[in-house]
């Protein structure tokens, strides 16, 4: 875990509830390459933004092919509050000796980087890759503050960076793994 100054402790949020009500200016969604539906979280957003977005992520995968772990891709949010959710496909864990973690870094870098090319300051990420694809959640749970807190560090642009969980037992995870970055700081 890497250290966690104050003033970016401002600037991340974790977030109990359901991703597809947040009012930002994107949420980031645990995508499948074939940008199929997947998981429960990815079920419930395509379910809330509507046919539209089944359409549009067809229309990604036959324009420029499937999107692999480690990547990531923008479509518009059409009936979510949000204005745009960003497809990142992370890692199936096997182990942890398959480049899991590099491929979970890429893929919430590359959500981050996306964002702030089309100059978004609000970004909401689900938990990517720790329900189907079995990522231990406090290892996703530390890869997703570690980029989180680099990104801020580089680039003010960014207003918050929300982590959206279901369960208590994440929101836990989270709130440790905040509080350790914090008291590292000191």
């Amino acid at each position: 875990m890497i250290p966690i100054a104050s003033s970016l402790r401002s600037r991340l949020r974790i977030v109990q509830g359901d991703i597809t009500t947040l009012h930002v200016d994107a949420i980031v969604n645990s995508a499948r390459p074939d940008m199929s539906e997947g998981g429960r979280v990815d079920q419930a957003i395509h379910r809330a933004a509507g046919p539209e977005l089944r359409k549009a992520c067809q229309a990604y995968v036959a324009r420029e092919g499937r999107c692999f772990a480690g990547g990531a891709c923008m479509t518009p949010g059409f009936n979510l509050p949000c204005r745009y959710v960003i497809h990142a496909v992370g890692p199936m864990w096997c182990g942890g000796d398959e480049g899991e973690e590099a491929l979970l870094t890429r893929a919430y870098a590359k959500s981050l980087e996306i964002a702030r090319v089309h100059g978004l300051k609000t970004v909401a990420f689900s938990a990517i890759s720790t329900g189907w694809y079995g990522y231990p959640k406090r290892l996703a749970a530390q890869t997703a503050i570690s980029v989180a807190v680099e990104c801020l560090e580089m680039d003010p642009l960014f207003d918050e960076i929300i982590f959206c969980v279901e369960d208590d037992n994440n929101r836990m995870i989270y709130e440790e793994l905040l509080a350790e970055g914090l008291s590292l700081q000191s």
